[in-house]
Order: C-alpha cells, then structure tokens, then sequence
C-alpha cells in the first residue's frame, strides 16, 4: 500500500468518526458548532497519531515477546494527543467556561478512548506490517528454493551427456579407419542431437511426438554403434501423441535400457517403447530383455533412472511418477507424466 493511500485512509477514518462523535456530543446537549469542532479536532490528533505509528513501524517492527512497546508507544501518544487538544481548546474555546469544564472533567475518559484507538491502530499497522514482511520472506524463500530446484535439473541433465558423449566418440573414433561414410554420418547425428539438447530448457516441456523425434537421434547413433543388434519398436496411442512431458525426459531412461540390454544378453536385442493416455497422465513404458542370472537389475537401475526419478520430483514434487518392474527377462520402466493445464 502506497504512502499517498494510507494517509487517505486515516484521513477517511478520521472524518467517519469525527460525524459519530458529533452526533454522541449533540445528544449529551452541545450545539452543533461546538459538538463538531471537539469531535473534528479529537478524530484529526488521533488520526494524526495513527499515522506516526504507522511510520514508525515501516522502521522498527517489534517482535511478539517486545509487545510491551505496543502498549507503550500507544499510551504514550494517547496522552500527547490528548493534551494537545486540551490545549487547543483552551486557546480556541476561551469564552465557553461550560465547555471547557465538561473537556477538563472527561480528561480521563478522553485519555482512556485515545488509548485504546491508537491501541487498535498500531496492533492493525503491526499485524499489516507483519504479515507482508512474512510474505516477503516466504517470495524471497521461493525464488531460493526455485534457482535450487533449476540448478539441480542442470547439474543432472550435465551429468547425463558425458557418457553418452564418451561412448559416441569412441564409436566414431573406430569407426573413422574402417568406415569412414559411417563415422562422418555418425559425426552429424550427433552434432544434430547435441544441438538439439542445448535449445531444450531443463522445465520446459514439450509434446510427445517432438520428444520422439529427438530420440531418434539418440536412437540413430546408438544403432550405428551397436548394429544390427539394436532394434527399437515404437507404439504410440493417438491419444498421447500431443500431451506434454518434460524434455530430454525420454534419451536418458533408453539409454539405460539399451545400457542393460545389450550388455547382460548376447545376440539381438530389442527395446519397447509403448505411450498411451489415461485419464490426466501421459504413461510411458520402455521394455529392454535383461539375463535374470545377472544382478545388476536387483541391485540398481543405475545413475539414468536416480536422476530421472530426481528430476521428476523437483518438477512435480511426486516420488510415485517412475517405477520399475521384472516381468520374467523383461526389465520395465514405467512413467508417469501429470498433464499440468
């Protein structure tokens, strides 16, 4: 609330009173001009005092074990206000002895009003004054915790391209004396996913399909690497085709797949990847075959699906989104992506 509005609510409240108490002091039996005056000039001090609590708070705000101060600082301006209209009426009301003797018997009876109005002020300032400063704090903890929560996201997905990128550039570098078409091919693809990477915003997310065509990318080099023992099938419900998810979400749980399919198994391998719609969540499941007899899968999924099962919870603060199952020498990964509005 600006400076310029607060004044004009104290002025307002003020004004409001000052015709309540016009009316109290008409029916105790003043005339009109004297019954205005006391009250305009009472409501104006107290309105005046308002303000300088209000002021004074926007610099010292006293904490709740200090609300002695509160009880002080009201008292206080209760009886400057007061004796300052005492004053004045001495000075503006000379010649109504009646007046002035009803003002000096209810001296008290002001002092006490007074008090408890600015009482009333400075606990409504402190309490405003208060809870903006907790905002504040809340939106500042916020921004925190958010460039928190993004730095995190970075430090995971940079985490995840050098071993991609190490295992690409061996493969190119044995692939540059024995077939060089194939490594210069290779060199493209991954110069075209590598860009595609860094345009991608760790939070932004992005629709299936365009999710997909980034992966082929991936999967297009991979296969390059690995040959004809790579096989990748794509099943995609017309109905997911369009709904979001969050990007590069999709490279690095393949990766894995592809990781502990073709290194536990010999022969041909081939990975699944199958998306349908349920309801509001876009579900996702990559199926890779896997030796039962090895104990990599039981003893970890590795780094891809941690930081996969990581990025998940700082995007939708859910652990439930990423699950992985064992269905005979099938190892399956399944997500769940929300479908924020």
């Amino acid at each position: 609330m600006s400076s310029l509005r607060i004044e004009w609510v104290y002025l307002g409240w003020a004004l409001l009173w000052a015709m309540v108490q016009t009316i109290v002091l008409r029916q105790a039996g003043l005339n009109l001009p004297i019954a205005a005056s006391d009250a305009l000039l009472t409501n104006l001090l107290l309105a005046g005092g308002g303000y300088a609590v209000g002021t004074g708070l926007r610099f010292y705000q006293p904490g709740i074990k200090q609300s002695a101060y509160l009880l002080g600082w009201s008292l206080g301006l209760a009886v400057i206000c007061t004796a300052l209209f005492f004053w004045l009426t001495l000075k503006l009301f000379k010649g109504e002895l009646a007046y002035l003797e009803l003002v000096e018997a209810t001296i008290l009876v002001r002092v006490a009003f007074a008090w408890l109005t600015l009482l009333l002020m400075l606990l409504l300032s402190w309490l405003w004054f208060y809870n903006r400063a907790q905002q504040q704090a809340e939106e500042r903890k916020a921004a925190t915790e958010k460039m928190v929560r993004e730095a995190e996201l970075f430090n995971l997905r940079q985490q995840l391209q050098p071993h991609f990128l190490f295992n690409s550039l061996n493969s190119i570098s044995a692939l540059a004396g024995a077939r060089p078409e194939q490594a210069r091919k290779m060199i493209q693809q991954l110069s075209d996913f590598l860009r595609g990477t860094l345009r991608k915003d760790n939070q932004q997310l992005m629709a299936l399909t365009d999710e997909l065509q980034h992966l082929q990318l991936y999967l297009e080099i991979e296969k390059v690497r690995f040959g004809h023992r790579l096989n990748t099938v794509i099943d995609m419900e017309e109905a997911s085709m369009a709904m979001r998810l969050p990007a590069l979400l999709l490279q690095p749980v393949v990766e894995n797949a592809i990781k502990f399919g073709l290194y536990d198994t010999t022969g041909d391998t081939t990975i699944k990847l199958r998306a349908g719609a349920e309801g509001n969540y876009l579900l996702i499941s990559i199926e890779n075959p896997y030796d039962p007899a090895s104990l990599r899968p039981q003893q970890g999924t590795g780094f891809g699906l941690d930081s996969i099962r990581r990025r998940l919870y700082l995007l939708y603060a859910r652990h439930d989104l990423l699950t992985t199952a064992q269905e005979g020498n099938l190892f399956i990964t399944n997500l769940k992506i929300p479908q924020i509005p």
